[in-house]
């Protein structure tokens, strides 16, 4: 990092004064948050006029397929550029193999193919990852001792991504962490016609104990049990090693990555952009969401200032974007500072 020493000392310099006014301390700001950098994770399951509280994140919902276009629209009028969909699969049609995340008529290509109909201009950006889908919990296919095997499981990543790309989706986001599946996604893709949708990799995502009320609100949890994801989600010790992530994905052919989650690893962030130059976005995940809330609930924090100071750092930090619970409420914020 670029060291930079004044060319005069106290009281010549005197940093205060470009602290002074308000004028003066947004003439020299060096970096801000738009609503271009927001993406919103939404939740969606079956079903008609449902919007289904998630108890762990107050201000999040389960949609169902015709009340998600509510929120949509919303995103458009806001400006928010993408939509990210997470799905609460019914549990009879989970299986130990999580087939049910290629089938084309499942939930997620319905909920896409409606979305881009009344939407074309809303980017929609699905999660390529079999959690959702197994009957056990994991992202992948399991052995009989419970370890995740990488290739099988990256043969059912490409037919996932492939369906999700024939229901129209726009960007396609990795976020199992097996070896290899970013170049084989790209390849299945490409050989079937669909050249132009992206990938956004998740290419260091830790094995972190920030993700508990997602995987409430997807319903993974109970099936997950006491097991964990550490034999193939990152080591939250390591930074070096999300360098190497990061690079293997890029060689594979992601257009943009991803480090999850968000501000207890802005320092991973910090390095991957500085390396790579790539569109690199960062998750304000589930439990770092529940905590500003529960403080916010409290009258510890300032809800709104802890929530715009929090975005602001990965932006600080050299994210191009953020997926945050947050984006709707700081789209409104924006929009109020703005006029």
């Amino acid at each position: 990092m670029t060291q930079f020493l004044p060319p005069v000392n106290y009281p010549l310099s005197r940093p205060r004064r470009n602290r002074r006014d308000d004028f003066t301390r947004r003439l020299v700001r060096e970096h801000a948050l738009s609503v271009n950098d927001l993406i919103y994770p939404v939740f969606v399951r079956e079903g008609n006029n449902i919007r289904e509280a998630v108890e762990s994140m107050p201000g999040v919902y389960r949609y169902s397929p015709d009340t998600i276009l509510a929120i949509a629209e919303e995103c458009v009028k806001l400006g928010i550029p993408v939509l990210s969909l997470f799905p609460v699969i019914d549990p009879s049609l989970k299986t130990p193999d999580g087939s049910e995340a290629a089938n084309p008529d499942g939930l997620i290509p319905r909920v896409v193919s409606s979305l881009k109909q009344n939407f074309p201009e809303l980017g929609i950006l699905t999660d390529v990852a079999l959690d959702p889908y197994t009957s056990h919990g994991q992202d992948g296919i399991i052995d009989e001792d419970g370890y995740v095997l990488n290739d099988p499981t990256v043969e059912v990543l490409r037919e996932q991504a492939l369906t999700q790309a024939n229901a129209g989706v726009d960007i396609v986001a990795p976020s199992d962490m097996m070896d290899g599946r970013v170049g084989a996604i790209r390849h299945t893709l490409d050989e079937n016609g669909h050249i132009d949708t992206r990938i956004m990799a998740y290419s260091a995502k830790y094995a972190s104990a920030f993700y508990g009320p997602f995987r409430d609100a997807v319903g993974s949890a109970s099936n997950l049990g006491k097991s964990d994801k550490a034999s193939y989600q990152m080591d939250p010790a390591n930074r070096d090693e999300a360098l190497r992530e990061v690079a293997a994905d890029i060689r594979e052919g992601a257009d943009m990555v991803m480090v999850k989650p968000g501000m207890p690893y802005l320092d991973v962030l910090r390095d991957i952009k500085q390396a790579f130059g790539m569109p690199t976005f960062a998750y304000q995940v589930s439990g770092e969401y529940a905590m500003i809330k529960a403080a916010a609930a409290n009258g510890w924090l300032d809800h709104d200032k802890v929530m715009m100071e929090s975005l602001l750092a990965f932006k600080r930090a050299g994210g191009d974007g953020i997926l945050t619970y947050f984006a709707i409420d700081a789209a409104k914020q924006l929009k109020l500072q703005n006029n």
